[in-house]
């Protein structure tokens, strides 16, 4: 389903320095679609941040986009980290952003080239890292 919804090109630019490690280091962006026409980079966290301060920078009850550099250790011993796109679409937010947020995601996917995992989540029980996050994680390390 396409919205018409386009990804800003500031968007592209900072995920291509966030990819490469250049510029600002980052360990997350969150993106919010502007006036249901754009997808615009609404906050990021410095390198220094964790998992939980991206959760608690979701909003509950509206949806977001957000891409996250994690670090974890592979079912083999292994450290690593793996760029992951979550789709945020709380049970709480409106029907209307729900679908436009749903039907815009893969706008964004071609923009985040190179992203590999992709997570939908609808409450706080599907953003656990240890329950649901990295279990997803290791089967793509």
């Amino acid at each position: 389903m396409s919205t018409g919804v386009v990804v800003a090109d500031e968007v592209t630019s900072t995920f291509n320095a966030f990819k490469l490690g250049q510029g600002e280091k980052l360990k997350y962006i969150i993106y919010k679609i502007e006036d249901k026409k754009t997808i615009v980079t609404e906050k990021t966290g410095e390198k220094g941040k964790t998992y939980d301060d991206f959760c608690a920078d979701l909003p509950d009850d509206d949806c977001r986009y957000g891409l996250i550099d994690l670090d974890f250790t592979t079912d083999d011993g292994r450290p690593t980290s793996k760029l992951v796109l979550i789709t945020w679409n709380p049970d709480s937010g409106s029907i209307r952003n729900k679908m436009l947020y749903s039907g815009s995601k893969e706008a964004l996917k071609t923009a985040l080239n190179g992203v590999g995992i992709h997570i939908n989540a609808t409450d706080h029980s599907e953003l656990d890292l240890e329950a649901s996050v990295l279990p997803i994680c290791r089967k793509f390390a």
